[in-house]
């Protein structure tokens, strides 16, 4: 099993956010996890940070969980990162941003990472 670092911008805390179980999934499933939330927390051994990571993190996955309207200051920090990819999960949908993704060759996916993860497309 591949471990693929993933970002998760938009963690939560809260048990029943689709975030806070993508983040338990994605570490089941072997990856490492960056946890990035405007308040500090913790899902299962992932604590959480404020500061968005640096491009020597290597991220492989960029999974968003936060909606189109509070995206544009992750913009540039995300393509700075270059992942591989960035997953729009249900209501996180960006036809500008993955537009500017897509413009850079990284691919935008329009998915559920927990979807993705349950069947082995991750």
């Amino acid at each position: 099993m591949e471990n693929k670092k993933t970002l998760v911008i938009g963690a939560s805390t809260n048990p029943v956010r689709y975030s806070n179980l993508a983040i338990q999934s994605l570490r089941k499933h072997g990856n490492d996890v960056v946890a990035l939330a405007k308040r500090m927390g913790k899902v299962a051994d992932v604590e959480f940070v404020n500061n968005f990571p640096s491009s020597k993190e290597n991220i492989h996955t960029v999974t968003m969980y936060v909606g189109p309207q509070n995206q544009p200051e992750f913009v540039d920090p995300v393509l700075s990162l270059c992942p591989e990819r960035v997953i729009f999960n249900p209501g996180t949908e960006n036809m500008e941003f993955s537009q500017k993704l897509r413009a850079k060759g990284i691919e935008a996916i329009e998915a559920c990472t927990l979807v993705l993860l349950s069947t082995g497309q991750y």
